[in-house]
C-alpha cells in the first residue's frame, strides 16, 4: 500500500497503521512496546496521575526492538523523538508534570483527551510543544463542532475521531465513525481549518474488516482499544474472559455514567462523557434509581468478597470497559500478533474490492 502522511512522519511504522488507545490501566510499556515493535504506534497511558510515567517510559525503552529504538526519524539526534505516544487526562493530569515528561523523553505523540473545557485543548498544546516542538500533538475528540473548535485553536497534528461504538471513555452524545469522520473531514475542508491535520479513527474497530472501512471513510490510521483487551500483555484473566465471552456488542454493551458513579470518590470526569462497558449489576441498580454512595458501597464490597474481586458470574459490578466491535474479539494473542492480523486482514480486504472495481 502506498505510504500516508503519517506513516512518513513515524517512518518505524507500517501502510495500514494500527495504534493502541491509551487506555488507564491497560496501556503500560509492555502493551505500547508490543505494537510499536510490530510497525504501529503504541501509546501509554498517564491517566490523572503522571508519577509511574517516567519509570514506565523507562521501561519502554527497554523493551523496543533495536531497529527501532536506533533508528530516530531525523538526522539530528538532538531532534529525535522517541517512538511512543504518551496520552494524557487533561481534566486531571497536571499540566506541569506533562510538559516536564514530555520534554525529558522527547514522544513521538502526545494524546490530548477530556478538558475540563475544549477550549483547553489550545493551552495544552502550546505548552507541549514548548516542551518538546517535535513531539506531534494528537487530540481526541467526538463530533463534528468539537473537531471544528480544537482545529481552530489548538491545531492539533491529529484528530482521532472516536465513534460512539468505542469502549471506555467519549462523548455521551455522539455518532459512529462511518458518518462522524467523513463529515468531520468536509467541514474542516469547508471551513479552512484543517489543512495538515491528519485524521484517525477509533471506534469499534477490531479486525481487518472495519480498518479497511475506516480508511475508505478517509481515515490515515485506525485506534484499537477493545481489541487489546484480550492479548497477553495486557488485565486481568477473569476481565479477558468477560470480553471473550461477550456476543452481539450493541446489546451486551451500554453507554452510561453508571461506571464511573460506582468508583470510589464518584464521577470526577467532564459532564460531556461517559463511559461504555459490559452491562453489569452496578447499571441495573442505576437504572432501578439506586444513588451513588450505594453504588459505591456495593461495588466496594464486591471486591472484598465477590469472586475474583468483582468478576463473580451472577453479581459482576466491575467495570468491564468495551466497544459494541467486542463480539468480534474470539481469542487472546499477543498484541504485535494483533497489529499484523489487523493491518494484514485490511490490506486483503481493500485488495479484494479493489479487484471488483
Amino acid at each position: 500500500m502506498a505510504s500516508s502522511t503519517l506513516q512518513k512522519t513515524y517512518p518505524w511504522t507500517q501502510t495500514p497503521l494500527i495504534i493502541n488507545g491509551p487506555m488507564g490501566g491497560f496501556a503500560g510499556p509492555e502493551l505500547a512496546a508490543a505494537v510499536t515493535n510490530a510497525g504501529g504506534i503504541g501509546f501509554i497511558a498517564g491517566g490523572l496521575d503522571l508519577s509511574a510515567l517516567d519509570k514506565q517510559i523507562g521501561t519502554y525503552r527497554t523493551l523496543l526492538a533495536p531497529h527501532i529504538s536506533s533508528s530516530p526519524p531525523s538526522s539530528s539526534t538532538e531532534d529525535a523523538v522517541l517512538p511512543v505516544g504518551l496520552g494524557f487526562l487533561c481534566f486531571g493530569a497536571p499540566l506541569a508534570d506533562a510538559a516536564a515528561l514530555v520534554a525529558k523523553h522527547r514522544p513521538a505523540a502526545a494524546w490530548l483527551f477530556a478538558p475540563p473545557q475544549l477550549a483547553d485543548h489550545a493551552t495544552w498544546a502550546r505548552a507541549l510543544r514548548h516542551a518538546s516542538p517535535r513531539t506531534q500533538i494528537w487530540v481526541q475528540t467526538g463530533s463534528v463542532g468539537a473537531a471544528l473548535q480544537v482545529a481552530r485553536e489548538a491545531a492539533p497534528d491529529v484528530l482521532v475521531l472516536q465513534g460512539a461504538d468505542a469502549g471506555g471513555h467519549g462523548f455521551e452524545r455522539g455518532a459512529g465513525i462511518v458518518s462522524l469522520l467523513p463529515e468531520a473531514a468536509d467541514a474542516l475542508a469547508e471551513a479552512g481549518c484543517g489543512v495538515g491535520i491528519k485524521l484517525v479513527a477509533a471506534g469499534g474497530i477490531v479486525e481487518g474488516r472495519g480498518a479497511a472501512a475506516a480508511l475508505a471513510l478517509g481515515a490515515e490510521g485506525v485506534v484499537m482499544g477493545t481489541r487489546f483487551l484480550a492479548c497477553d500483555e495486557v488485565v486481568h484473566e477473569g476481565y479477558r474472559r468477560l470480553i471473550l465471552e461477550a456476543r452481539d456488542g450493541g446489546q451486551r454493551t451500554v453507554r452510561s455514567k453508571a461506571f464511573d458513579e460506582a468508583r470510589p470518590g464518584g464521577n470526577c470526569w467532564p459532564e460531556i462523557y461517559d463511559g461504555r462497558g459490559i452491562e453489569n449489576r452496578t447499571y441495573a441498580d442505576f437504572l432501578k434509581g439506586v444513588e451513588g454512595d450505594e453504588l459505591r458501597r456495593l461495588h466496594a464490597e464486591s471486591q472484598k468478597n465477590g469472586k475474583v474481586a468483582g468478576f463473580g458470574e451472577e453479581e459482576l459490578r466491575v467495570t468491564v470497559w468495551a466497544g459494541t466491535g467486542v463480539g468480534l474479539v474470539k481469542d487472546i494473542l499477543p498484541a504485535g500478533k494483533i497489529v499484523e492480523d489487523v493491518r494484514e486482514g485490511a490490506r486483503k480486504v481493500l485488495k479484494n474490492l479493489s479487484a471488483q472495481l
